[in-house]
């Protein structure tokens, strides 16, 4: 960036009174960005990191960067931010503020102070996905440079508005792209790639990324409604690279498919049987995702739901075969990889499943009646001890009872005795 500072008399003046009244406005309170306000703005608001700013400085056309994202230099970025729309100021920037050792040749030397008067045209939010449907302000800047992808678990706090009215208020933690679940519309989930750890944003949310046509009767909100968010992203924990990674993605996905799909009515039979194609399809392939990730439950819950609109899929009966065998269910199992004979006799890998079926309840059966047996024997050996303990104790009582028996008689002699 480069400027035509003011006439050298008329610059150095203004410069000096600067550095004798100016408002320090940087954060370390160092001096090194000072300003003077020569025409108050006509709002209370100022713009936030990310918003594009539309600024003149004096000898330069209408100019346009984006706040806090170190398009231009650092007093700017700092400088701007205080300002209200249609403010005139005045700025003093130190070398280390502007463009230090370096300079910006031909026009600024090294280590040079510069001076700017600076006006505030307008500002907006950013665009997140350039279509006007995710405006993002940010109010406080987050840490680092990493993101969440789909599939990461985050833990944010949200507020949302409708027509200035708060609507929802919650700490929650989800996957992002499951926000639906929870009752958050899609444009969070987008816009959570987009943030940085501890970032704290306001979301403008159009229709399209809000709860669309369908509203959300929960919350009161209408139809095509235009929604504003506070958000906090508190933390996260990126979906893993690698395959499992990509399984996890995969889920997402095709979840979404199913959600929208089971959604759907009022069709015709035409269109009804292609729905049903692109969900059983959706399912398949959802079963074999949670396979792969060893989630068999679920895997044999998307199965059953395939197998549901059509009963002899071989691909659903096979993967239900598949997670059953994994859970150790090798009866059910076995059925399962019968009925893929049944649907097709030429299927291989089938066949040899049903193998390792009868094979695993075998050893299965033999593994039991070794438990079993040492279990029995166990129990035999106790009872034994109990017995030979129970016939020492009696043995003992009998000898008691005898030596009772044996002194009442004795007693009972005596006893004629002193009679007679």
């Amino acid at each position: 960036m480069t400027t035509d500072e003011a006439t050298k008399p008329e610059g150095e003046v203004q410069a000096a009174a600067l550095a004798e009244r100016g408002e320090d406005i940087t954060p370390a309170q160092d001096r090194g960005v000072l300003k003077i306000i020569k025409r108050p703005g006509n709002d209370d608001e100022s713009p936030m990191i990310g918003d594009k700013v539309y600024v003149h400085y004096k000898g330069k056309l209408p100019f346009v960067f984006s706040l806090g994202k170190g398009q231009v230099i650092k007093a700017w970025d700092i400088g701007v931010a205080t300002m209200k729309k249609g403010e005139v100021c005045y700025l003093l920037c130190k070398p280390e503020y502007a463009y230090g050792a370096a300079g910006s040749a031909p026009k600024i030397p090294s280590n040079a102070t510069l001076f700017f008067e600076v006006e505030l045209l307008d500002f907006k939010g950013e665009d997140l996905f350039e279509d006007g449907g995710i405006i993002r302000r940010i109010k406080r800047k987050g840490e680092g440079y990493s993101n969440p992808n789909e599939g990461a678990t985050v833990e944010i706090h949200l507020e949302g508005f409708c027509g200035g009215t708060r609507f929802d208020c919650k700490d929650v933690k989800f996957v992002v792209g499951e926000g639906e679940d929870h009752d958050i519309p899609i444009g969070i989930d987008k816009a959570l790639e987009k943030m940085q750890r501890g970032e704290h944003c306001v979301l403008y949310l159009g229709p399209r990324y809000g709860f669309g046509e369908a509203g959300k009767p929960k919350y009161g909100i209408q139809a095509n409604a235009e929604l504003v968010y506070e958000v906090t992203l508190k933390s996260f924990e990126k979906v893993r690279a690698g395959p499992e990674g990509k399984y996890l993605q995969a889920v997402i996905q095709y979840g979404k498919i199913v959600s929208w799909l089971e959604m759907e009515y009022g069709l015709s039979e035409k269109e009804s049987k292609a729905s049903d194609s692109f969900l059983l399809a959706a399912f398949l392939n959802l079963a074999m995702c949670y396979l792969k990730l060893r989630e068999y439950t679920k895997a044999v819950e998307c199965c059953d739901k395939a197998l549901g609109l059509d009963q002899d899929n071989e691909k659903g009966l096979y993967r239900r075969g598949e997670a059953r065998l994994l859970m150790n269910e090798f009866e059910l199992a076995k059925c399962d990889f019968q009925k893929v004979l049944e649907v097709n006799p030429q299927n291989k890998a089938a066949r040899s499943q049903i193998s390792v079926c009868q094979k695993k309840t075998k050893e299965h059966n033999e593994r039991d009646r070794r438990i079993y047996a040492n279990m029995f024997t166990k129990f035999a050996e106790r009872d034994a001890k109990e017995a030979a303990s129970k016939t020492g104790v009696e043995k003992e009582a009998e000898k008691a009872t005898c030596a009772q028996g044996l002194e009442t008689a004795g007693a009972g002699g005596k006893e004629a005795e002193g009679h007679v």
